[in-house]
């Protein structure tokens, strides 16, 4: 709240923005010199996001804020990475005032234009086991309401007004006087100053610094062209006028199925504004259907078309729209199964490049991805030159709203979709996919701090209570704003009270999807289900955070033994539960896997992904056991990434993934687990097999692709240690 409210106000007053800046890098020289780290990212974060609003900066300012993030270089991660990041944002934005604001403003907003052709979107998609009712309608208004309220043409006044000011400064540049100039302006005006302006600011960007006269007096000449239409003096002084950065375009669903948040990625990319080699045809959304639903029947239809351009209907004739009602049915052939068609090479590169980029190991002399606990987060820099990297004009920004289970079902979308990506890649090479979470939950917030494995049931945001252990600013802006979604939406749904849409949920989401470009990888795990009917077929799943194994047949056993003597508990084993075999590989620090095995009694078993505590950072599953026999010498926990498990007797359980009931499975003989294989390194292997007849998993690019697929989720500086 405290940071939205000192942005609020740097906003509404460009003489306060100017004055935060510079106490902020004040407060970070400081925060440097005492060595205080823990405050270095939030000021910086908060100080960047200042410096994009500001009308004008002095150049001073800019050397200072960038030699700063150029001595964060030094440092260890999560430091270095957004110092590099901030560091060449800040190199672009004082050779050319203005260009990071102008970029952000198109992209999100989508304006059309042939020179800067990213575009963004932010995709909010809610929990509707979570989020339902009266909270549904409160979200939407409050996320939506400051959607088409500018239009095209506030947008483009708002590009030209920062732009010229930014780069000319209050001496040369009288804001007041330009405000009031544009305003008189029609469309078709203010898009042609707008397309000017965006073309100069490009063009400079491009030749850096050396240009930077070439655009000053070429700004100065535009600006005098605008005040002289509307027959106003343009060398009059004047303080400088507020140009707030709107919030980006959003949307917000209450996702009730898998398939449609890729539906709606796929109408991000049709309805481009982009004209050119991103347009698309009319029938892109027909094919997309049967994309994104393989599973969906197809038909063919007998044509009686001959190929022959004189056997077409004259224009003068109609002819009859074909229908599929009953009647023509019998004219319905099923599509036999034809011939697999294997991803072509560009694709496969493209699915190796992403897995590439995607590998916190990738960093030249690194060891194998695969071959380390710790859990990687931030980004890291990719083999590939720039200049050869496909760029992705569009960027998805997706925000989870909701609990774990939530969390489970956005690793079974991605796992699936990765998989449809291999065989026919689609929106891979168009859209870089950005993930972000918003823990919610109507029950009380639990501690960061607190062992966030002890009960599932307890705590149902374990994932957001780690990620706000790892990250402080991130516990302070998110897993705060988690906390108060429930109670916002009891304030405006009480009755009598009428409520206008609060900007503070948007402008939140905005600061997050923004700033937080450091993302924490957790690992998608497969698990095999075998029941214990022999003609039940067994059931692959995914899960991401918890696994809850069950005997139904001894949940009373606890309460039950305090009544049973010493005698009955000795001349009765069962008592202390189901026997089970487990066959599980233990991993270390040192990457000595040893390979064990266990027999034992227990009425549940408990398999978590998420980290007990910061000590305990490793990146595999901890196992722990419900056993009722006392004094027993079975190890407290397991860790390991691969395990079985299997009941001995005839007694089945029950397996409950990710502490969602739709992921419930009953009368289960066995289970086994195993991260799941990245789609990427399984096509980089297939390709390597077709050329050695050798079987070696870590040659060529193998070694730097990291095995398992992970669900990257971006926070603000990833994990501090």
């Amino acid at each position: 709240m405290l940071r939205w409210t000192l942005h609020k106000k740097a906003q509404k007053n460009p003489q306060y923005s100017l004055h935060l800046v510079k106490v902020v890098i004040k407060e970070l020289e400081k925060a440097e010199r005492q060595d205080c780290k823990l405050y270095i990212i939030p000021l910086l974060h908060t100080l960047i996001y200042a410096i994009i609003q500001t009308t004008y900066i002095s150049d001073e300012l800019y050397k200072r804020v960038y030699d700063f993030c150029k001595r964060l270089l030094t440092l260890p991660q999560p430091y270095c990475a957004v110092g590099l990041n901030y560091s060449r944002q800040m190199k672009m934005e004082r050779a050319t005032p203005g260009l990071l604001y102008q970029r952000m403003l198109v992209s999100e907003h989508s304006l059309k234009n042939d020179i800067y052709p990213l575009q963004e979107k932010v995709f909010v998609f809610a929990d509707r086991a979570v989020l339902s009712g009266p909270l549904t309608r409160v979200l939407r208004a409050d996320i939506e309401s400051e959607q088409g309220v500018q239009g095209p043409l506030g947008l483009m006044r708002s590009a030209v007004q920062h732009c010229l000011q930014a780069a000319l400064g209050q001496e040369r540049c009288q804001a007041a006087a330009l405000n009031h100039a544009l305003q008189g302006q029609s469309l078709q005006d203010v898009e042609q100053y707008f397309q000017e302006v965006l073309a100069a600011v490009e063009q400079s960007a491009e030749t850096g610094r050396a240009e930077r006269s070439q655009l000053t007096d070429r700004l100065q000449q535009l600006y005098k062209e605008i005040l002289s239409n509307a027959e106003q003096d343009p060398l009059s002084p004047g303080p400088q006028c507020e140009v707030p950065l709107p919030n980006p375009e959003m949307s917000f669903h209450i996702w009730t199925e898998e398939e449609e948040l890729w539906r709606e990625l796929a109408r991000f990319v049709r309805s481009s504004s982009v004209c050119g080699p991103l347009s698309y045809p009319e029938d892109f959304m027909a094919d997309l259907s049967s994309d994104l639903d393989p599973e969906t029947l197809r038909h063919s239809v007998m044509s009686n078309d001959s190929g022959i351009e004189r056997d077409l209907p004259e224009a003068g004739e109609q002819v009859a729209p074909l229908s599929l009602s009953s009647s023509s049915s019998g004219q319905l052939l099923q599509r036999r199964g034809g011939m697999k068609v294997r991803p072509s090479v560009t694709d496969s590169v493209s699915l190796v490049q992403e897995a590439l980029e995607e590998t916190g190991a990738c960093v030249w002399g690194a060891g194998g991805a695969g071959d380390t606990l710790q859990r990687r987060a931030g980004t890291s820099a990719s083999p590939f030159p720039k200049q050869q990297q496909q760029q992705r004009h569009f960027t998805a920004r997706v925000v989870i709203m909701g609990d774990d289970r939530v969390l489970g079902r956005m690793a079974r979308a991605y796992y699936g979709f990765r998989k449809r990506e291999a065989r026919r890649q689609f929106l891979t090479s168009k859209i870089n996919l950005q993930i972000y979470y918003i823990p919610v939950s109507d029950k009380p917030p639990s501690s960061p701090a607190r062992d966030i494995t002890s009960s599932s049931k307890i705590n149902p945001c374990s994932l957001g209570s780690y990620l706000g252990m790892v990250d402080p600013w991130y516990e302070c802006n998110i897993n705060s704003l988690g906390h108060m979604i429930p109670k916002l939406a009891k304030t405006h749904s009480s009755p009598g009270i009428i409520c206008e849409p609060n900007p503070f949920l948007s402008d939140v989401i905005s600061y997050y999807v923004r700033t937080g470009l450091q993302p924490v990888y957790f690992t998608i795990y497969n698990v095999k289900i075998c029941f214990s009917e022999l003609t039940k077929e067994s059931v692959e799943e995914v899960f991401l955070s918890h696994l809850e194994l069950d005997f139904p047949d001894f949940r009373g056993l606890h309460s039950s033994m305090k009544d049973m003597s010493l005698r009955q508990k000795k001349n009765s084993p069962e008592v202390y539960g189901a026997a089970i075999s487990v066959k599980y590989r233990k991993v270390s620090l040192s990457n000595r896997e040893v390979d064990k095995g266990l027999s034992l009694r227990v009425s549940g078993v408990h398999i978590c992904a998420i980290p007990q505590n910061e000590t305990e950072d490793l990146n595999c599953l901890t196992v722990s056991f419900t056993d009722t026999k006392p004094k027993s010498s079975l190890e407290p926990k397991i860790w390991t990434c691969d395990i079985k498990i299997r009941s001995v007797e005839k007694a089945s359980f029950t397996v409950c993934l990710d502490n969602d009931s739709q992921k419930t499975f009953t009368d289960v003989q066995s289970i086994e687990i195993a991260p799941c294989l990245d789609p990427g390194y399984c096509i980089q292997k297939t390709v390597r097999s077709k050329f050695n007849i050798e079987e070696d998993s870590d040659a060529g690019l193998s070694k730097y692709i990291n095995k398992c697929l992970s669900l990257p989720i971006n926070t603000f500086a990833g994990i501090i240690h």
